[in-house]
């Protein structure tokens, strides 16, 4: 269910800003009133400084402090936006908006779950596992370098790929939990291959799967129309367009159509 969106911008103080491997950051931003707000599998709106970059950038929210109002961004630096974030410095501000989107559904399972992530889309599942009641199976993939294992671990049994076999099994997300046969309800974010992938194994094995989209936005909250994606609809065509900002960024594994 969408919760009312605030369209107005917050400015925040910078707790925090280092790198947690090669041209990947954690940011901590104090925003209590935000943080209160936040449920696993959101996202929130970052804005640059600088005049000519007025898009917001989305990140998803990693995990959130509501003791000290703390709110926890992971970022990777893929363009001049996040380029520029890498260099803010604790004590500054910066303004942000949100959060948006549709979380996790979390009373969706009899208490055994699958949890997967590929490269950036790993640091959601740090507040959806933290939230998550039962039994839990982390498998995050990564390019080289992982990152956040030692976060996962408090709350189940890790598991680690890497593609060049730097770390943990040598391959995919797909191909370890194939091998392996994991089961449970599955929850992933990755890249669009690797969901992919994870749907063609949670109908194979009968399994219940939501998908966190990656998708390039626009505004973030529906208006733009720039981030839509096809599911399955009772339509003349068999689909329609979702706005993967506002009616996601989860969906369920059997509605979503990929290319």
């Amino acid at each position: 269910m969408n919760q009312s969106i605030n369209r107005s911008r917050t400015v925040c103080k910078i707790i925090s800003n280092r790198p947690l491997v090669d041209q990947v950051f954690e940011i901590i931003l104090a925003c209590p009133e935000i943080v209160k707000k936040v449920r696993p599998g959101q996202f929130i709106n970052l804005y640059c400084r600088h005049s000519g970059r007025l898009l917001p950038r989305p990140i998803s929210v990693c995990e959130v402090d509501l003791r000290n109002g703390h709110l926890h961004l992971i970022y990777a630096i893929l363009g001049k936006g996040t380029e520029e974030f890498s260099g803010y410095k604790a004590g500054e501000t910066m303004e942000i908006m949100g959060p948006f989107g549709n979380g996790f559904n979390l009373d969706s399972s009899d208490g055994n779950y699958l949890i997967i992530g590929g490269g950036v889309g790993t640091p959601p599942m740090v507040e959806l596992c933290k939230q998550l009641k039962g039994k839990k199976t982390i498998v995050a993939g990564f390019r080289d370098n992982p990152y956040l294992v030692d976060r996962l671990k408090q709350y189940g049994d890790v598991y680690i790929t890497t593609d060049n076999g730097s770390a943990g099994f040598k391959g995919h997300v797909v191909e370890f939990i194939e091998q392996r046969g994991l089961k449970g309800t599955i929850y992933a974010c990755g890249p669009a291959p690797m969901l992919q992938g994870i749907q063609a194994y949670a109908k194979k094995h009968g399994l219940q799967a939501y998908l966190s989209l990656e998708e390039r936005m626009g505004c973030g909250f529906g208006a733009c129309v720039g981030c839509v994606t096809k599911v399955v609809a009772d339509t003349d065509t068999g689909w329609r367009y979702k706005k993967v900002c506002k009616d996601g960024p989860v969906f369920d594994a059997g509605e979503v159509l990929f290319p």
